[in-house]
């Protein structure tokens, strides 16, 4: 008993004959352009020929079969083969598109083949001419990947388009006659032979084929090819570029619209924080006021009112100072230039004029800060704030018989500046928000501490203006160390290397 042979696909036909060059592995958009390209010389050329054609379902693969087919006198004819599933989906889509221009199915010359459920094609896709000037056959086969849902259902159809994605095709392009020819003999097979009028289709194009004799091949011709694909080919990649950089302009569209989105939610926090605490003092020197007013009150609470409106008075001057001082902050940037500058010029006068307050309050404040130290890349009056608010906090946050040290380093390419104190110590879960505005910690001592709770911000913010950083290092009881690195000023060595 003689084996039975599995049947052989339309692309393993065109595979296996020794006329077919070797297969190509290329994208669908790639496959598109190629068929593309085909149909197109035909236009151009005006050759009148028979068109066989199995495309994916869309009108985007579609496309150029309809301009060929839309043009009078030059398809002899045109036959589409489908799977039954693409089949009735397009009749369905027909019905709800009725402003269509143009509908194909009514055209004489083009003959819808649905085919068997079981067939040798659903997985390939072809466009094959027949004519005098050009006889040629482009052939596609998908290939499988287990990313994408492109296996047949169990009924043997294809599956939907929806579900699977055509990422990569092999691809084959002959001009052998002998193999067309065999490869049209094997598609008849493939008709179904119930109800459609295939047995008639197949008869006709049989008629047609014995009637064209296609004649030697034209190099012209083939070179138009070649040369359309270069151009088609060429298309696709400026038309990638295009949509590459229009994807690229889009992403930082969002980003920046992002960006907006968080400066104005920002803004709006901000502005809301700046309401609250400047409503904190008010009410306490709109309280001291009112009890001022009281017939019956003794020296002792009348002066404890009074010292309360000058407080608040003060806290109420820090705050609007120091907003000014951060709303200022991005201008002044903008307009400034970084100058260069020795911290041996600036922090010993800033820390000279926080001795009194240290000594008052019974606070050890030292500093040394080397001069043979390279310049850094600051502002004076910038350098100023910065070394007066971490001094001012230091001594406020150190109870007495404590200690505040000054130290200025090297380090690599930036200059170190550490404020050290044996205050009172930040809790390991604050240190990450100390440097947001209005942010307030290390309120156990004794004495209320006011301030705005801008001052480290301010800090951080003068620091990016000039590419510097600071960090902290606390622990509870043991005291703070705060690191601000300033870069070295580098325009005189650069001037010098050039």
């Amino acid at each position: 008993m003689t084996p039975l042979v599995a049947p052989m696909s339309l692309y393993e036909l065109a595979a296996n004959s020794e006329h077919t060059p070797f297969a190509l592995q290329v994208s669908p958009a790639t496959f598109k352009s190629m068929m593309g390209n085909l149909l197109n010389l035909l236009i151009e050329q005006q050759i009148s020929a028979v068109v066989w054609a199995k495309v994916p379902h869309g009108k985007a693969w579609q496309a150029e079969i309809d301009r060929y087919c839309e043009l009078d006198d030059l398809p002899q004819a045109v036959y589409l083969l489908k799977n039954q599933r693409e089949e009735a989906s397009e009749k369905s889509s027909l019905q709800l598109s009725e402003q269509s221009e143009y509908d194909l199915a009514e055209h004489p010359l083009i003959h819808s083949i649905a085919l068997a459920p079981e067939n040798q094609l659903r997985r390939e896709y072809f466009l094959l001419i027949w004519s005098e000037q050009l006889c040629c056959l482009l052939m596609a086969h998908r290939v499988r990947s287990s990313q994408s849902a492109i296996e047949p259902s169990a009924n043997g159809q294809e599956e939907s388009p929806d579900k699977k994605q055509l990422l990569k095709v092999k691809v084959l392009f002959s001009l052998d006659q002998e193999m067309i020819q065999q490869f049209l003999a094997q598609l008849s097979l493939e008709l179904p032979t119930d109800a459609d009028g295939s047995i008639d289709k197949r008869a006709s194009w049989e008629t047609l084929i014995n009637q064209i004799q296609p004649s030697a091949l034209n190099a012209a011709l083939i070179g138009q090819i070649f040369t359309k694909q270069m151009q088609r080919q060429d298309e696709l990649w400026q038309r990638s570029t295009t949509y590459r950089k229009q994807a690229e302009l889009a992403s930082l569209l969002q980003m920046q619209n992002e960006e907006l989105l968080t400066a104005i939610r920002l803004k709006d926090e901000f502005l809301n924080n700046v309401g609250q605490e400047l409503r904190t003092p008010l009410t306490n020197m709109k309280t001291a006021m009112t009890l001022l007013n009281s017939p019956n009150l003794k020296a002792p609470q009348k002066q404890r009112y009074m010292d309360l409106l000058v407080k608040e008075c003060d806290r109420q001057s820090s705050l609007i100072t120091s907003l000014l001082d951060l709303v200022s902050l991005d201008q002044m940037a903008e307009q400034t230039t970084i100058q260069s500058l020795k911290l041996s010029d600036v922090v010993p006068g800033v820390v000279s004029t926080y001795q009194p307050l240290a000594e008052e309050k019974g606070v050890r404040l030292a500093y040394t800060v080397p001069e043979d130290l390279p310049p850094v890349a600051c502002l004076s009056m910038w350098l100023k704030q910065i070394v007066i608010n971490l001094l001012h906090n230091g001594v406020k946050f150190t109870p007495t018989g404590g200690q505040v040290w000054v130290r200025a380093k090297q380090q690599g390419d930036y200059v170190q500046l550490e404020f050290r104190d044996t205050g009172i110590g930040i809790a390991a879960n604050e240190i990450p928000k100390i440097f947001d505005r209005f942010y307030r910690v290390r309120q156990t001592i004794a004495e209320d501490t006011g301030g705005s709770g801008l001052g480290l911000t301010i800090v951080q913010q003068l620091l990016l203006h000039c590419g510097g950083s600071i960090s902290v290092k606390s622990r509870i009881g043991e005291g703070s160390t705060f690191n601000v690195l300033f870069p070295i000023y580098r325009a005189q060595v650069e001037k010098e290397d050039l």
